[in-house]
């Protein structure tokens, strides 16, 4: 017999439909118009929601913001995870396997990052936390930067036996997250050059096989150089 929602249940499902509503609206106008150019009036009525709600729920406006980064760090977390893994997921011991893992990682990333409507209320956000640091910066610092670049340079020791921590490899793995990053924020000027009308799925491919082909030819240059260096 299916037991049927008790009163409580009932009672927090609305709620949490309004927070979720509230950081949903907060993070696409705190990117757009900025911290300080968005009221607290224009998100409740983005969310279609009571300005009470957003002191009830996150103290204020401040603490919005820190729920928006938090919702960032939680979507990239479930966006990367599955081809990453996490901090503590067993490195491949195979430069073959550390190589593929690269690859499908690079291949998520962009076909999110370049296609996902929600990447660009995120990236949005992001920039202007990067140009105008605050504590929400360091959330999705802490939750996201630094764990996910650090994972893809181990891979990329995995996969070249380039020290992860190397000033070459860290700058590496920049380059490669880099440009995925820009058929984001270069979204209009990509669409105008190539004649595209939008960027969906079959726009998002074609990109993930040119970063692909990057890459390969990267780890095909770094295995070249480390061949001629082994020749007597």
């Amino acid at each position: 017999m299916i037991k049927p929602p008790d009163a409580k249940s009932l009672r927090r499902e609305p709620a949490e439909m309004t927070r979720a509503a509230l950081v949903r609206a907060a993070l696409k106008l705190f990117g757009r118009q900025g911290f300080d150019g968005t009221s607290t009036r224009e998100i409740a009525a983005e969310a279609q929601a009571n300005i009470g709600s957003i002191a009830y729920h996150f103290g204020g406006k401040e603490g919005l913001r820190t729920a928006a980064a938090d919702f960032i760090v939680e979507t990239i977390q479930t966006v990367a995870g599955p081809a990453l893994g996490n901090a503590q997921a067993p490195m491949p011991v195979d430069p073959a396997a550390a190589q593929a893992q690269l690859f499908a990682a690079l291949e998520r990333m962009a076909g999110f990052v370049v296609a996902s409507p929600q990447a660009g209320e995120i990236v949005q956000f992001v920039l202007r936390e990067l140009s105008h640091p605050t504590a929400a910066l360091d959330r999705i610092y802490d939750g996201v930067f630094e764990p996910a670049h650090r994972r893809l340079c181990q891979l990329w020791e995995q996969a070249t036996g380039e020290p992860a921590e190397s000033e070459a490899t860290r700058l590496t793995v920049f380059t490669l997250i880099g440009q995925v990053i820009y058929f984001r924020i270069g979204r209009e000027a990509v669409k105008r050059r190539m004649g595209w009308p939008d960027i969906g799925a079959a726009q998002a491919a074609k990109v993930v096989a040119v970063t692909s082909g990057n890459l390969k030819a990267i780890l095909a240059a770094r295995k070249g150089a480390k061949t001629k260096g082994q020749r007597p």
